[in-house]
């Protein structure tokens, strides 16, 4: 093992137990890597360990990092900035549901108060200022790429080591460069490690030793001016400078957002937690085969799940502040609402800077794809199409009407509309949803317009108004997406008619429809019958008009469409029901 680390036996500064096998120990917890900044141990989670016990992670030479740690603790008097990780997240991921006199547990990372000028944890602090029982596992936190690779790992913690003294009084050897870790008693210790270009023995202060470069050893010297010596010297110390305090804000800034993804997440909802091992199974390595659709925020596939039921995994594409809040924001709306056209969500998971979301299975896809006829898709008839619309415009009322404050999805769009088995429509893709004013506040509120071009309500994006009629105007869209089989921009059309909205409120607002209708349903449809498309094309044009206050109510534009479905399926077979999708 190289230098400062050994085992017991010998007289490294750093020394490790280590069993006839070959397993390295800190007291009793496997080490399970160590790196020229860490060491870290394995903390398999147990009720009831005595808070106490954490002290074996602090030795003179060693101890927990402040900025790469989460303390999961038991017992608390209180939670720490209101963290608290819900029970029912974690219990099969921790085995929590073996801790039966334990509802929660609190997260407790040093980055609150206390001394925060240190790198490492303070015993004292975690035991004295917790006020908790018990010490049930830990959380690790990491940030390998600025502020977008947040990774977490469960079972974890990341053990900063040091030598004694500061820089000042070490024994690094030229080519080194000396690491100030400062200690949760106002003492200093310090790290010696290789420049680039350089390998050594230790990492302690031995020699580090320059590849050859085949000139026999010998070295060209070159002398440059006092004044050139000094400015590089005073720039390579202002670049060390900077570089130090943009690793410890990272540092700090990664543990900040993977608390409050975790605090968020885990403490808001009742949605289980996947580890990624699991979804790496249930997608066979997020395989090809398994590649459902790839979208702007990331790629779909489909999983065989744990419980041998399927499901559809998010993974995301990006993996900054961004896609975080709206993971974050759609675990929350999707937890608190339930419908039988909002699409269910079965779990989450965040592992190696990936937000990761699990959805129930919708084997037909989703409209988009069927009206375009993706795949060798057959046409849908009109029964179906006017119970997709309906069923659609059931669930966006529901957000709008019966949950408080009321929700506005924002990206309302025909490839957010999922299919299941029987045709039934789900809404999907809660990431820029947001929630409305009560009913004691404005009717609408101020924000970036954010959704997809095509569907985006023109006047949200020239006042930032935002409202239930915005999920009007997006809905009216998808309306004439359903009765035209057009899509939504196509630039082989007229410039005129580029967009489909525009498109469509000029032919409908002349009295052409059947220019815009899908020819399929004009072969497939009764002309006798025609005129329930002229209906459901009348009330997209009142959805599309430009000022909100001229849009009707998504529970207007559900019953009409209900009353649509209801006259044409009786017109169609007067014995057929409308309560299902079939007929």
């Amino acid at each position: 093992m190289r230098y400062p680390f050994g085992n017991s036996t010998d007289s490294s500064p750093i020394r490790f137990n280590c069993s006839a096998n070959g397993i390295a120990k800190i007291g009793q917890f496997h080490v399970e890597e160590v790196t020229e900044t860490s060491i870290t141990v394995g903390i398999r989670p147990k009720c009831n360990r005595t808070i106490g016990k954490i002290e074996r992670l602090f030795g003179e030479n060693y101890a927990p990092s402040r900025n790469q740690n989460i303390i999961l603790l038991q017992e608390c008097e209180k939670p720490f900035d209101s963290c608290i990780i819900r029970r029912k997240f974690i219990e099969n991921r921790l085995n929590l549901n073996r801790c039966k006199s334990a509802n929660n547990v609190s997260c407790f990372s040093s980055s609150e108060g206390g001394v925060i000028m240190a790198d490492v944890m303070s015993f004292d602090d975690i035991v004295n200022r917790s006020q908790c029982k018990f010490w049930f596992s830990s959380i690790t936190s990491e940030s390998s790429d600025g502020y977008s690779e947040v990774s977490l790992e469960f079972e974890r913690v990341k053990l900063s080591w040091w030598l004694k003294g500061g820089c000042g009084n070490t024994t690094c050897s030229e080519n080194t460069k000396c690491t100030v870790v400062k200690l949760s008693d106002g003492a200093v210790g310090h790290r010696c490690s290789c420049l680039d270009g350089f390998h050594g023995d230790d990492l302690g202060g031995g020699r580090c030793r320059g590849a050859s470069n085949g000139l026999g050893g010998s070295v060209r010297v070159i002398v440059l001016g006092a004044g050139i010596v000094f400015g590089a010297l005073l720039m390579v110390v202002l670049i060390a400078i900077c570089f130090c305090l943009q690793k410890r804000f990272v540092s700090s800034r990664s543990l900040s957002i993977a608390k409050r993804l975790l605090c968020e997440v885990a403490g808001n909802s009742s949605v289980p937690f996947y580890t990624f091992k699991e979804i790496e199974k249930a997608t066979d390595g997020f395989s090809d085969q398994n590649k459902l659709g790839t979208g702007a925020y990331g790629t779909v596939y489909a999983g065989k799940l744990a419980n041998g039921s399927r499901g559809a995994v998010k993974r995301l594409r990006r993996r900054d502040t961004k896609s975080i809040d709206q993971v974050v924001n759609e675990i929350k709306l999707l937890s608190s609402v339930n419908h039988p056209n909002l699409v269910r969500l079965l779990g989450c998971c965040i592992a190696h800077g990936e937000p990761i979301l699990v959805y129930e299975f919708m084997p037909n896809g989703t409209l988009s794809q069927h009206l375009q006829r993706e795949g060798g898709n057959a046409p849908l008839p009109l029964r179906l199409r006017l119970a997709i619309a309906s069923q659609t415009a059931n669930a966006i009322a529901h957000l709008h009407s019966s949950v408080n404050p009321p929700i506005y999805h924002r990206d309302i769009k025909s490839s957010n509309i999922l299919l299941d088995y029987s045709f039934n429509s789900k809404i999907s893709d809660f990431g820029l949803s947001r929630l409305g004013m009560t009913e004691f506040d404005a009717s609408h509120i101020s924000t970036a317009p954010q959704g997809t071009p095509g569907y985006l309500d023109p006047q949200y994006h020239q006042d930032f108004q935002l409202s239930d009629k915005s999920d009007v105007y997006s809905f009216g869209v998808v309306l004439v997406e359903i009765i035209s089989a057009m899509k939504v921009i196509d630039f082989s059309r007229p410039f005129s008619e580029v967009n489909l909205a525009a498109l469509a409120v000029d032919r409908i607002g002349q009295g052409r429809v059947e220019e815009i209708v899908d020819p399929y349903l004009k072969t497939e449809t009764d002309p006798r019958k025609f005129g329930y498309v002229q209906n459901a094309a009348e009330l997209a044009f009142r959805c599309l008009s430009f000022h909100r206050d001229m849009r009707p109510t998504m529970t207007e534009v559900a019953e009409e469409l209900q009353r649509i479905r209801v006259l044409y399926t009786e017109a169609e077979n007067p014995e057929s029901s409308v309560d299902g999708v079939k007929s």
